[in-house]
């Protein structure tokens, strides 16, 4: 792998100059060992009839699409970065004895990879199969021009490729994450990018084969870039090759205004040559910084809404709490978090809703935002009563509610409990006229003292963690609320009487919570995400301390750690 590691558009936040050192480099280790699909595609540059193959494989010995990064660095070749300047290496003209006749055919081997992290998505492979068409015809339009036309900056180093039997080069799509890892390892820019171009021509080596080397583009970028500019994804994605294959080629805009502009008139003749849509990627630049439509670049570069696409799930399942979690803090899911909870749905993660909630009450608040009777989207409760609870409410005369089914049950008129129904969207609580009656009336599956955060903490639950003896759990999901459930009734417990009638390992969910009923759950999860406002308890076991639930909590966690 030699130099020019992309260098892209010197005022574009999607592709940036590449920095060259003055001495070589040593290759780095790019990324764990990992297995690309490819599609091998030889051509020739007059396109003389050859078998059409598309068939996934893997590429080995040159280029950056090694079978295994780790086996990427061949002893027979070394890497370096050159410097950036003015003047440029003479190319070494192979003798003529040692040149073959021109009439024959020259073959292109063009490999077009999809780096594994990408899904089966039908336009990415469909955009790999027209690569594969298009890419031999880019090349030899570029071959023409380079012998037709004169260019005053351009690195000469590649000059009569008459003189090889053939040429090999790698186009390989990807997402965001991967080009960002590449970008911090080549450039130690730490942002993802749209291309990158890597040349492996050696000057002055007597070989065959010309290794032309590697174009690198994120169809996640180029999907956003596609929009922004009113055009389709392949017409996107053609304009990105275009502008990689000519670095390739030894245009280079960033050296000066003059090999800017040559290369920016370059991209605009191919692109036209080809009968492909779209401006050239530096005119587009220009055009966006014109009209101050160019996307600003994040600071935190994740996965953001619509691009889950481009990502394999990484758990089958997401278990999400609800209050305090999926529900802000006027107890409401953000669209935000909506449209990640589709999304993920829409890639086949199953998403369960783990809740104490009644059922109206959550149909009710999925329906708002158009959730309600999704497949995937299931509540879970937790059956459980107690006599003394119903005594000590009744005597003290602290709020309390009794959960059953789909009904909630009180002993008395308490604003706190009117609350429940108009904050939380609980069903409206009946009043029963005695202990006795609301015991009789329907099985309970769980009780909730309501009282202030003060009183909860200083009253309600020293006296119950003790009074309960171990009958039963006394768990806290918000400050003003205190739970009082059967021993072993618990969310964790929930979650794995369902995994194991799923047949679902723990390794296969993510879980989001932040009250302290939330713990099991998240303890038992391969990934435990607590909210940043959720209790410290519940923080401490957490794998991961995510945004607050007002604050779309539940969206970030989605789109930075489920794919």
């Amino acid at each position: 792998m030699l130099p020019r590691l992309s260098p892209l558009l010197r005022n574009s936040s999607m592709a940036r100059a590449v920095p060259r050192a003055s001495t070589p480099l040593p290759l780095p280790t790019l990324l764990p060992a990992t297995t690309l699909s490819s599609l091998h595609s030889p051509s020739s540059l007059s396109f003389a009839p050859k078998p059409s193959n598309f068939n996934f494989l893997l590429l080995t010995n040159t280029g950056l699409f090694n079978k295994k990064f780790e086996t990427f660095s061949q002893e027979n070749y070394r890497c370096t970065v050159w410097a950036s300047h003015r003047g440029y290496r003479k190319v070494r003209q192979r003798p003529a004895a040692a040149r073959r006749s021109k009439e024959k055919d020259l073959e292109l081997s063009v490999s077009i990879c999809i780096e594994e992290g990408l899904p089966n998505d039908p336009e990415i492979l469909s955009i790999a199969e027209l690569l594969r068409l298009n890419v031999p015809t880019a090349m030899k339009l570029a071959f023409d021009s380079l012998k037709s036309s004169t260019f005053k900056t351009r690195d000469e180093t590649i000059t009569d490729v008459g003189g090889f039997d053939s040429i090999e080069l790698s186009v390989m799509l990807c997402n965001d994450e991967f080009i960002r890892k590449l970008n911090k390892e080549w450039r130690d820019e730490d942002h993802a990018t749209d291309v990158l171009s890597m040349s492996q021509h050696v000057p002055g080596l007597d070989l065959p084969i010309l290794m032309l080397g590697d174009i690198v583009i994120s169809v996640e970028t180029a999907a956003r870039q596609a929009e922004e500019r009113g055009h389709t994804l392949i017409d996107e994605t053609r304009v990105l090759l275009v502008h990689g294959l000519l670095h390739l080629f030894g245009f280079d805009h960033e050296i000066s205004e003059e090999a800017e502009a040559e290369m920016d008139k370059e991209e605009g003749v191919l692109l036209e040559s080809l009968g492909w849509k779209g401006k050239g990627l530096i005119q587009s630049a220009y055009d966006a910084e014109t009209t101050m439509n160019h996307h600003m670049e994040s600071s935190d570069d994740r996965k953001k809404e619509g691009s889950l696409r481009f990502y394999k799930p990484k758990f089958s399942y997401i278990f999400c709490d609800m209050d305090g979690t999926l529900l802000n803090s006027k107890s409401q899911i953000s669209l935000t978090n909506a449209k990640a909870l589709k999304e993920a749905l829409s890639r086949g993660v199953k998403v369960v809703i783990a809740t104490g909630k009644a059922r109206p009450a959550v149909i009710d608040i999925l329906k708002a935002v158009d959730l309600a009777g999704k497949n995937g989207v299931i509540s879970e409760f937790s059956p459980g009563v107690f006599l003394q609870a119903c005594l000590y409410s009744w005597e003290h005369k602290v709020p309390l509610i009794a959960f059953s089914n789909d009904r909630c049950l009180t002993l008395f008129e308490h604003p706190l409990v009117d609350l429940l129904h108009t904050v939380y969207h609980e069903p409206k609580a009946e009043i029963m006229p005695s202990v006795e009656h609301l015991l009789s009336a329907a099985d309970i599956q769980k009780m909730i003292f309501l009282d202030t955060a003060e009183g909860v903490a200083m009253n309600l639950r020293p006296y119950w963690s003790e009074a309960t003896g171990g009958r039963a759990n006394v768990v806290q999901a918000v400050p003003d609320m205190l739970e009082i459930v059967p021993p072993g009734t618990s969310k964790g417990s929930g979650v794995k009487l369902l995994l194991d009638h799923l047949g679902v390992t723990a390794k296969e969910i993510m879980a989001i919570g932040d009250g302290e009923n939330d713990i099991e759950m998240l303890e038992l999860a391969s990934l435990g995400i607590a909210l940043s406002n959720g209790s410290e308890k519940t923080k401490a076991v957490a794998n991961v301390i995510g945004a607050s639930n007002d604050e779309d909590g539940v969206a970030s966690a989605i789109y930075e750690y489920a794919f």
